[in-house]
């Protein structure tokens, strides 16, 4: 696979280029107030960089033939010991940005029991999972060790790997700092940090643990902040961490969410879970957003209940289960993934080319990060949002807010319209147009399917049906669904 480089990149010093924040959410920012060095110049080819022979091969193995311009424009000042402030959001290539420059500076070295070399903090346990797996066939090349550390796992079990030494360590900043105050880790040897998604720390307020761990790593190292968005939020970072960093902007056009086909279906309370339901039995995968973990338990059910291949993850569920999860999701097992926002960044899933805001977000930054599941690396996708009617004002305002302009549709379930904009389809627990329960309560088939949310405030619960009767029904559909799909 051959990667070109895009244009319109920005490349610079920190006092060169000031930084957009989202649209509408802070204005532009200028970073940094030092004046220095020039960043190395951009260079368009891997083999040009001074990238160790063992890591070339592998990028050939790998396919990668032509950097991303993130990476043509910030590795070699990065190579170079550069403090590095990019911005630049998933699917992007600022992983190997960062990390082809960390681990080509470590090789060679060996950590001590308990002491890393190199540290990168992530936000969440799916996102060190995919940093972690990312780096391995290059850090296999270079003998090098890459210890993963998050919560949701035993912690026993990862202490265990830092006693055994790890030159690099992934790690959320809590799990860190629980096992730093045990004394399983000591970062004074870290030369090299990396704050990966550094917004989403400050927007989970991980902020007073990132700064915590910070002062703990070796004096005068190597910084670099790569992230999706660079605000206000984490500014302050930046001032007191980073010296004089080579800034780079890359992909402005696909963090903004401009590189997607955006739309708003505008649907009835009654039919809005009909509608979800629809376009979830589309062909190919999809990503649906809701706002809760119970809302989104409920809905998956009733999707299996449906006959579609559907898994929820949120935070919720355990580490080995949410892996699990994103396994059978990017493998084809299941086709629909509904997830509150912990899937909203940090997750890569090759050529998706749907969102689906079910329930539609409050902030412009989480639309964005949602809608940057799709549409990436130059490729086409689409974000649809259902939106009530006491929901049109709020969220017109915060697509405006974000920078998006949607295509404005009314649908309703089966509609033509909904079937060009999302392929969405009847799902196949619900033959000739209804369901098998629908069919049996109504004494006929061909009944329209409506899926949950039939009696306004009581999804998933048909007129006159207790909640007992409901949950009852539910388990039933499932368990047929799922008889059906073993051939019995």
């Amino acid at each position: 696979m051959n990667r070109s480089a895009r244009t319109g990149d920005l490349t610079g010093t920190a006092d060169d280029i000031g930084i957009a924040g989202d649209t509408g959410t802070g204005g532009d920012i200028g970073i940094g107030g030092r004046a220095g060095a020039p960043p190395l110049p951009a260079e368009q080819r891997f083999d040009a960089m001074g990238l160790p022979e063992a890591v070339l091969a592998t990028l050939a193995d790998q396919g990668l033939t032509t950097p991303f311009p993130i990476q043509s424009a910030t590795l070699p000042s990065a190579l170079a010991g550069r403090d590095v402030l990019g911005r630049g959001r998933t699917g992007s290539g600022k992983t190997l940005a960062f990390g082809l420059a960390l681990l080509a500076r470590t090789a060679g070295r060996r950590a001590d029991a308990k002491k890393p070399l190199a540290l990168v903090l992530v936000p969440t346990r799916e996102l060190a999972q995919q940093v972690s797996e990312a780096l391995a066939p290059y850090a296999g090349a270079l003998r090098l060790r890459v210890a993963t550390v998050v919560g949701g796992l035993q912690s026993g079990r990862q202490a265990s790997e830092l006693r055994a030494g790890a030159e690099v360590l992934v790690a959320t900043p809590g799990r860190l700092r629980d096992l730093v105050q045990r004394r399983d880790c000591r970062l004074d040897q870290v030369e090299i940090t990396v704050l990966d998604e550094a917004d989403q720390m400050a927007d989970m307020g991980f902020l007073p643990q990132v700064t915590e761990l910070l002062d703990l790593v070796k004096p005068g190292g190597q910084r670099m902040l790569f992230s999706a968005t660079l605000d206000q939020d984490v500014e302050q970072l930046v001032r007191r961490y980073l010296r004089d960093p080579v800034t780079h902007a890359a992909d402005l056009a696909e963090e903004t969410g401009s590189a997607a086909e955006h739309h708003v279906l505008q649907v009835q309370g009654a039919e809005k879970f009909a509608t979800a339901t629809e376009i979830a039995a589309r062909e190919g995968r999809v990503i649906m957003f809701l706002d809760t973990k119970a809302a989104v338990d409920r809905f998956t059910r009733h999707l299996v209940g449906s006959g579609v291949r559907a898994a929820a993850l949120h935070g919720g569920k355990s580490q080995p289960q949410r892996t699990d999860t994103l396994e059978r999701f990017r493998t084809g097992a299941i086709n629909v993934l509904v997830a509150t926002n912990v899937a909203a960044r940090g997750i890569h899933v090759d050529d998706l080319e749907l969102v689906v805001n079910v329930d539609p977000p409050t902030d412009p930054k989480d639309y964005l990060h949602r809608s940057g599941r799709t549409a990436r690396a130059g490729a086409s996708g689409s974000v649809v949002t259902l939106a009530l009617p006491d929901q049109r004002r709020d969220l017109a305002l915060l697509l405006a807010e974000a920078g998006i302009r949607p295509r404005i549709t009314k649908v309703r379930p089966g509609d033509a319209e909904l079937r060009r904009i999302t392929g969405a389809k009847a799902p196949a627990g619900a033959p000739d147009g209804g369901t098998a329960a629908s069919a049996d309560r109504d004494g006929r088939r061909g009944a329209a399917f409506r899926g949950i949310g039939t009696v306004p405030g009581k999804a998933g619960r048909t007129r006159n049906e207790s909640r007992k009767s409901a949950e009852a029904r539910r388990t039933a559909e499932a368990r047929k669904a799922a008889r059906v799909r073993r051939g019995k």
